[in-house]
């Protein structure tokens, strides 16, 4: 095994990053499997460094079950001895929804020579100049989640648009023949292209719906504030035929409940709570993953830059969806686990299976 990222030397650093952007095929890329090339990416190979490397993953909100879950699977990433022994350091950091702080706290650790950064940023539109400074000094930048607008850099996410339409389609297939549906779409973080992504595919599958009625909320991805908007918007507006939901889902049944109106169909996320709740309710409807675990396909993305690997600026990977009827205790939910574990914990293209002691052992506290 080769070993990654030195400490850089004079002017080499920025040598070091020639993008090479061209169409890419999956012939053309690393490991294509697990890094799928995106529709229209690019290739972007730098050159290879040796190491070890400090890398760094810079994340911006945490205050959700998805954000505790992805620090604790990149943790868990580089627990295993193999990446641990390609690591000189592995710093995180959390800084809220506030754009100065996450670039701050980006410029310092690229004046602080690290190798490679992994963000999960803030919004999709600040950090351009944040980009062009990564590549003078020579230090790689991958970003996922929340990916930005540039295709100058690697990139890892599920397709946005795709998780909204897949989950807005199970809904409308189940309201079939229904006239003139009322469904409730429960929004995520605003601002946050995960959101706007997520939202954009959910309407355009709705959106053709003849006479359809679509209220909005705001959950931010939290499950209480899903709990309560939701709680708020039954109470003013009466039932609704269906929900399609970004995040914090189990919010949504639990509305249900307290507001005794029967159970209708929800398409929602891959949080274990989410998955007992609508299993316990008998909730026809979907269970489809943003998946946490995306953070250590991250960072495999940001080692293989390191050494010099071609990879696509976009790296599309698969959306975990099960429909309810499918669900079974112990095998795709846990009801020996808490409900913020996130069901979705496997990439097997990227060779990650992490096991539930393996996330829940790390904690989600700054290094």
């Amino acid at each position: 095994m080769n070993p990654l990222c030195p400490a850089k030397v004079g002017l080499l650093a920025t040598a070091a990053l020639l993008l090479s952007l061209v169409p890419v095929t999956a012939a053309d890329t690393y490991q294509p499997a697990c890094f799928v090339p995106a529709p229209n990416a690019k290739t972007i190979q730098t050159e290879a460094k040796p190491g070890p490397c400090r890398i760094a993953l810079v994340n911006g909100f945490v205050g959700n079950d998805w954000r505790i879950n992805m620090i604790q699977a990149a943790k868990a990433w580089a627990a295993i001895p193999e990446n641990k022994a390609e690591l000189k350091e592995f710093k995180i950091i959390s800084v809220g929804n506030d754009v100065a702080a996450q670039i701050s706290a980006l410029d310092n650790l690229i004046g602080a020579g690290y190798d490679g950064i992994v963000l999960n940023a803030v919004n999709a539109t600040s950090f351009g100049p944040i980009v062009k400074r990564a590549k003078r000094a020579g230090v790689a930048l991958v970003a996922f989640d929340n990916v930005l607008d540039t295709d100058e850099i690697v990139q890892v996410n599920e397709d946005q648009f795709q998780l909204g339409e897949i989950k807005a389609k199970d809904v409308v297939e189940r309201l079939a023949g229904k006239a003139n549906p009322k469904v409730l779409e429960v929004r995520g973080l605003p601002g946050n292209s995960v959101d706007r992504d997520n939202h954009d595919g959910m309407r355009s599958v709705l959106d053709k719906v003849p006479g359809i009625q679509v209220t909005e909320v705001v959950g931010n991805w939290d499950t209480g504030t899903v709990q309560k908007v939701v709680a708020d918007v039954l109470a003013t507006q009466g039932q609704f035929d269906a929900v399609v939901c970004q995040h914090g889902c189990a919010g949504v049944v639990r509305a249900l409940i307290d507001a005794k109106m029967p159970m209708i169909p929800i398409a929602g996320d891959a949080e274990n709570g989410t998955r007992i709740i609508m299993a316990q309710q008998g909730v026809k409807g979907l269970s489809a993953a943003q998946a946490p675990a995306m953070s250590a396909v991250t960072l495999q993305a940001l080692i293989a830059q390191l050494k010099g690997e071609p990879m696509p600026s976009l790296v599309s990977l698969a959306i975990p969806a099960i429909k309810t009827e499918e669900l079974k205790d112990g095998v795709n939910y846990w009801t020996s686990l808490p409900n913020t574990f996130y069901a979705a914990t496997s990439f097997p293209a990227c060779g990650i299976d992490f096991t539930a002691d393996q996330i829940m052992s790390q904690t989600p506290d700054n290094t």
